[in-house]
């Protein structure tokens, strides 16, 4: 344990995100993910993803090159639908950033695609479907 660092923030987990670059992206997904298949670097937390995502942007920052630094799955058959755990991304990003951050969504297979291409997945306990979100690291300026 160290002071000031979210618990949730593994030694793994720390030097992931050390070690990722501007523009690397980092995939947190659901319980229900095939991360084992897609990781190229896998990371456990066997906590809610929302949790996890929070704990993650303590220290991480977004890319603000970009138009959308999260981006989440759609749900098949109604890609316009907000799942519960996509709100309450939407909910963890805004208040850590304190200001509104735009996420887009993508299809599954587009979604899977960029999980498979992340710089490490986070396979967390989320029980939820859809509590599955990619982040995309930015830079700290001096």
């Amino acid at each position: 344990m160290l002071k000031g660092i979210d618990p949730l923030l593994s030694p793994e987990l720390l030097t992931v995100l050390a070690e990722m670059g501007h523009g690397d992206e980092l995939a947190i997904v659901d319980a229900n993910f095939p991360a084992v298949t897609m990781a190229r670097r896998l990371v456990r937390v066997n906590a809610p993803a929302p949790g996890v995502l929070r704990a993650v942007l303590s220290l991480l920052p977004l890319d603000e090159f970009v138009d959308a630094p999260l981006t989440v799955m759609e749900v098949i058959g109604a890609p316009d639908e907000i799942p519960e755990p996509v709100r309450d991304f939407q909910a963890v990003a805004n208040a850590v950033e304190i200001k509104p951050v735009k996420m887009a969504s993508i299809d599954r297979f587009s979604f899977y695609e960029r999980a498979r291409a992340a710089f490490a997945v986070v396979a967390s306990g989320e029980p939820r479907l859809y509590g599955c979100v990619l982040v995309k690291k930015g830079i700290i300026r001096p």
